[in-house]
């Protein structure tokens, strides 16, 4: 069971730059190939922009081509939760952060062995903590 976080909008609206704040409170996308995470390669853990929930590691990134970061798993223990969206005309799994509802992006089965997973996440969704 996750420990839920309460989020206050007004203090996040302050805290988060408007991308940021659309992305995880609106469940909106950054544009392919803008953020600062999609071809990042140095030693760390992504942790959840808003709580700050470890969720991500380096080792499980892969080169996608989507233009998004790319995971093939999250870290153990994440707080990753899978939920139905329909949004846009079309069924996909979209990936929160259990602990406080914020969007991270979207799951998708064309990811690469073990898992053959895509954890396709929004980098105004995450924060990076170098190794």
């Amino acid at each position: 069971m996750v420990e839920k976080v309460t989020v206050d909008e007004g203090e996040l609206r302050a805290r988060l730059t408007p991308e940021q704040f659309a992305v995880t409170r609106r469940a909106d996308t950054e544009m392919a190939f803008s953020g600062c995470f999609w071809d990042d390669h140095e030693p760390g853990t992504y942790h959840c922009l808003v709580c700050d929930a470890p969720l991500f590691a380096q080792g499980e990134k892969f080169e996608s081509g989507s233009g998004w970061p790319s995971f093939w798993q999250p870290v153990d223990g994440a707080p990753i939760e899978e939920r139905r969206d329909a949004s846009h005309g079309m069924v996909r799994v979209e990936v929160v952060c259990a602990r406080c509802d914020s969007h991270l992006g979207h799951l998708f089965d064309d990811g690469p062995p073990p898992t053959g997973k895509r954890y396709c996440i929004n980098s105004a969704s995450l924060r990076k903590e170098p190794a």
